[in-house]
């Protein structure tokens, strides 16, 4: 298992200067994979509290577990948004920024003084990722909108869960997630235009409800040409024959994916079906889906017979793609995790010791390094300041007037 500390290199982006005025989940995100791969990351926060994430979920001493992990490699600065001060030096850092992300309701960054006219002009190459609900244009940008929200209405709620039950989540916020790497896509490719040919910068426009909507597959042409709308399947994968999750004799369950025409032969060699392996009725997938109900009954025979252990280690020597469903506790002991450094070890404040994903992805050159876990709130506002140009006399006033924390 690999220490956090890992890998000092200065990553690829090193040099680039991220300013994030976001919190909670879609634009920390983004700027978190950003930190872990070189890149100075300047966290904006109000004083006192801090982002909220700081208090969800699960939480060690008074800080929540998910806010280590998400601001890793961040300096976090508390800065008063409401101080014209505060605002002043916001400006400093935009000025002096290569990209800035936020996730504020559109509008919100206007109202302070802080939009996108005010910042490209202090900056004419400055990059602006804008997280939001619905995206800064159209009938709804003013709503808002929130990772459960753009996941309902990008469709990808409409088809997770089982056919007899309500829509279900997929566990995580992933509605948040895919638009925060769509935001770190778009910042990557605006920074490569601004740096390949001397371009100016632009708006990164991402919306949570496109970002879901953005992988929802051939969900589109199937429902205008064919007029189906794909809807709750559970575990199987429709019109991808066989592909399902099957019940063990020990009470757990095996995914088996033997969709393609030479895997099938395989799986029902393995299974003892090599009948239906030679059925020329079912030698392409068109074929197998329209028995898709029969096949799964066939392979559910089988796997009801053996335990989880036994139908793996049987499909994996007759080369079939198959896994069990891991929970947290099976990813932690995974040797294979544990080999692509995706387990590290992270110490936090008072010396506890603690378990943390890795990084992803993984480049071999210039590999992403974890140097420290989520900052205390503001614990690099005197240094962000100082090399701002701003005294230690300046500092001391800009916090005897609220301006910073």
């Amino acid at each position: 298992m690999q220490q956090a500390a890992q890998g000092l290199g200065k990553g690829p982006l090193h040099g680039i200067r991220v300013l994030e005025l976001g919190q909670l989940i879609a634009a920390p995100f983004a700027t978190k994979i950003l930190a872990e791969f070189g890149a100075e990351v300047i966290k904006v926060e109000p004083p006192k509290d801090g982002d909220p994430l700081r208090k969800w979920r699960k939480m060690h001493d008074g800080t929540s577990l998910w806010w280590y992990l998400q601001s890793r490699n961040k300096k976090s600065i508390a800065v008063n948004l409401k101080s014209p001060d505060g605002l002043a030096l916001v400006k400093d850092l935009a000025e002096s920024a290569d990209v800035v992300v936020e996730n504020f309701r559109p509008g919100g960054l206007e109202k302070l003084g802080l939009g996108w006219d005010v910042l490209s002009a202090l900056n004419p190459k400055l990059i602006m990722v804008r997280i939001s609900g619905y995206g800064q244009t159209g009938p709804y940008r003013d709503r808002p909108g929130f990772g459960a929200i753009g996941e309902s209405m990008g469709g990808i709620r409409f088809t997770t869960g089982s056919p007899d039950a309500p829509p279900a989540r997929v566990g995580v916020s992933i509605g948040d997630t895919l638009a925060s790497l769509h935001g770190v896509i778009g910042a990557l490719m605006a920074l490569l235009h601004v740096r390949s040919g001397g371009g100016q910068g632009q708006v990164v426009d991402v919306s949570l409800v496109e970002s879901v909507f953005n992988v929802m597959e051939s969900l589109v042409p199937e429902y205008d040409l064919l007029g189906e709308v794909r809807t709750r399947t559970g575990g199987a994968l429709p019109g991808i024959t066989p592909s399902n999750t099957y019940p063990a004799k020990d009470g757990g369950f095996v995914v088996i994916a033997g969709n393609s025409d030479p895997i099938f032969k395989r799986l029902m060699a393995v299974i003892g079906r090599p009948d239906l392996a030679e059925d020329p009725s079912l030698r392409g997938n068109d074929g197998r889906t329209a028995v898709a109900a029969m096949l799964d009954g066939v392979i559910a025979d089988w796997t009801r017979e053996r335990s989880v252990e036994e139908a793996l280690e049987a499909l994996d020597a007759a080369d079939v793609p198959a896994g069990r469903i891991y929970s947290v506790a099976d990813i932690v002991a995974d040797p294979h995790y544990a080999a692509r450094d995706m387990i590290l070890e992270a110490e936090l404040p008072g010396g506890t010791r603690v378990k943390m994903p890795g990084i992803v992805p993984k480049l071999s050159g210039t590999p992403g390094a974890v140097h420290w876990q989520g900052p205390a709130l503001g614990a690099h506002t005197d240094a962000v300041l100082a090399d701002l140009g701003r005294d230690a006399g300046t500092i001391e006033r800009l916090r005897r007037e609220g301006a910073i924390g």
